[in-house]
């Protein structure tokens, strides 16, 4: 089953975002390489693709785990987690109708 996962980032976090980026990138290039995710990315806190300084603001991972439980162990393995980039991490079942 599919289940998204939204990690919020704690306020001024940009440092530990980028201290940790490589073994967050690692952690989830596992699944990717795996084919179990559907999309991935950060919220970027301005209307920019590109937001410079104004950094980002959490992540949004949407992938395949065999359960709830499963999801939710795998994110807190993640760097964003261990290392404090995610202050709030929510994980809930998601069921993609598009596309």
């Amino acid at each position: 089953m599919l289940y998204a996962i939204l990690g919020e980032d704690v306020p001024n976090g940009q440092a530990k975002r980028a201290t940790a980026r490589p073994a967050h990138l690692e952690h989830i290039n596992e699944l990717v390489e795996a084919g179990r995710v559907i999309l991935a990315g950060p919220f970027p806190a301005i209307d920019s693709p590109d937001p410079g300084p104004a950094g980002m603001t959490g992540s949004l991972i949407v992938a395949e785990f065999d359960s709830l439980e499963d999801a939710q162990a795998w994110i807190q393995d993640d760097a964003y987690v261990t290392q404090g980039v995610f202050g709030k991490v929510t994980v809930r079942p998601f069921k993609q109708v598009l596309p």
